[in-house]
């Protein structure tokens, strides 16, 4: 017998027994489907989330930070190994290394002065974190330019688009703090407070102070101490992964190393220990490509410095999306295991309804073999028509899942694009698969007693 005659005779059976097929197919549908829809996802939520943690987290630079050593003793009076040596520290000699290190497209120090207050010539305030760095390379690092350019001049600041937000005088700062803390769930109180912190203040190419608090061991108390004029050179543009909400929170003002001097001495700002040569608290390093990260960073380490990155956000998500896969799998497989019982009760009652055609073959000719082929392929076409019908409910599914968010607006995060569930390709043979080999092994046990049926006693009984 021919494998297209034994085909023919599965089709055959499949097309008689309607409710029966029916009733397999749903089943087998339903674990195909579950399958297909957690593939797809499980890889469309990981991508979208990788792409807007990407937007957010930079991944292709490294945080460089001095390397202190380990500490010594305990309490106030802890010191550090490397504490009073130059070589753990980061400094100018150290950057140029990196600058020449390849794969390395920028290297200049961001270091962390502290915060600071803003006041503008319109008496208006606002805190900010001061951060030294090159201001010539700031583009280098994806900080585009609203207005302005960078200044080489000693004095000039350049803002980012949260240090130019929320700036108030210093009585409507006082009253809006005075109804925040005794009306804080007034609904109105909050409005003029969001409005307030939106608020923009045009500062491109004004004259700005820094205010500068610090504890004054003489008199007990804090002294402030007001800084020279400074030119606003450039404002940034807000990040593209940035929400407006973010936005007021982060405000920067970088500084050139010259500016902040000079800054210092305005501010009686003085080291612990006398410094010898220029060192730093933190640099960035720009590498051409992420993949080429963990290599640069070993580079760097070779130079008793300690580094960070944000690679390890990726990877947690990678292994989290990964449970949720094998969860989802497992799921979609325990559906399979349920359709594949049916499958295996409904096929050896056939074998009992058809015992005398399976007598009747047996004595035209037809061998164990021939026998158990029909059986599993009436089993692996049942898994077939049952993958196809899957995989049309996945893309229904999808469908569906795309409409509830979208309607929702809820799954949108730093760049406002909203999660779309696809379904990949590769997804589709793999629910295929699963389908026809739950028929198939659903139908070895009834294809093998079907197999061994006496031809002669069937014949007999029927």
């Amino acid at each position: 017998m021919r494998i297209l005659d034994v085909t023919r005779l599965a089709w055959g059976q499949i097309k008689r027994r309607k409710v029966v097929t029916g009733l397999c197919m749903l089943g087998l549908s339903i674990g195909c489907s579950a399958i297909v829809v957690a593939l797809s996802l499980g890889d469309s939520v990981q991508s979208y989330v990788s792409r807007e943690v990407t937007a957010q987290f930079k991944m292709d630079e490294i945080t460089v930070m001095p390397n202190e050593g380990v500490s010594q003793g305990g309490g106030p009076t802890a010191t550090k190994t490397g504490a009073n040596s130059n070589v753990g520290k980061l400094t100018e000699q150290k950057l140029d290394i990196i600058r020449g290190l390849k794969h390395v497209t920028a290297a200049a120090p961001f270091q962390d002065a502290g915060y600071f207050e803003l006041l503008t010539t319109d008496n208006k305030i606002s805190s900010f974190n001061l951060v030294v760095t090159d201001l010539s390379l700031l583009t280098k690092y994806d900080f585009s330019f609203q207005q302005g350019v960078p200044s080489k001049q000693i004095g000039s600041v350049v803002l980012n688009y949260g240090a130019t937000i929320g700036l108030m005088d210093v009585e409507t700062q006082k009253k809006l703090m005075e109804s925040l803390s005794s009306n804080s769930y007034d609904p109105e109180v909050m409005r003029q407070y969001d409005e307030l912190s939106r608020m923009p203040s045009n500062l491109y190419r004004q004259q700005v102070q820094f205010r500068h608090s610090d504890y004054d061991n003489s008199t007990g108390g804090v002294k402030s101490y007001l800084s020279s004029q400074l030119q606003v050179a450039g404002i940034l543009k807000k990040s593209d992964g940035m929400s407006a909400d973010q936005a007021m929170y982060d405000k920067k003002i970088y500084v050139s190393q010259e500016t902040y001097d000079r800054l210092k001495d305005e501010f009686n700002i003085k080291p612990d220990k006398p410094e010898t040569g220029q060192t730093y608290n933190q640099a960035l390093i720009r590498v051409d490509n992420q993949d080429n990260l963990p290599q640069v960073e070993t580079l760097i380490k070779k130079l008793t410095l300690n580094t960070s990155n944000n690679l390890y956000q990726l990877e947690q998500l990678k292994s989290q999306f990964a449970m949720f896969k094998m969860v989802a799998l497992g799921v979609g497989g325990f559906i399979l295991i349920i359709a594949s019982i049916s499958i295996i009760v409904a096929m050896t009652m056939s074998t009992h309804q058809r015992r005398r055609q399976i007598g009747i073959m047996k004595v035209l000719g037809s061998n164990m073999r021939q026998i158990r082929t029909m059986f599993i392929m009436e089993a692996a076409l049942l898994g077939f028509m049952g993958g196809l019908l899957g995989i049309g409910f996945s893309y229904l599914i999808v469908e569906g899942i795309n409409k509830l968010v979208s309607s929702s607006g809820q799954m949108t995060m730093g760049t406002g694009e909203s999660l779309v569930v696809s379904i990949p390709l590769n997804s589709i043979p793999v629910g295929i698969v699963f389908a026809v080999l739950t028929g198939v092994l659903s139908g070895i046990y009834p294809a093998i007693s079907a197999a061994r049926t006496n031809a002669l006693t069937a014949i007999k009984r029927d």
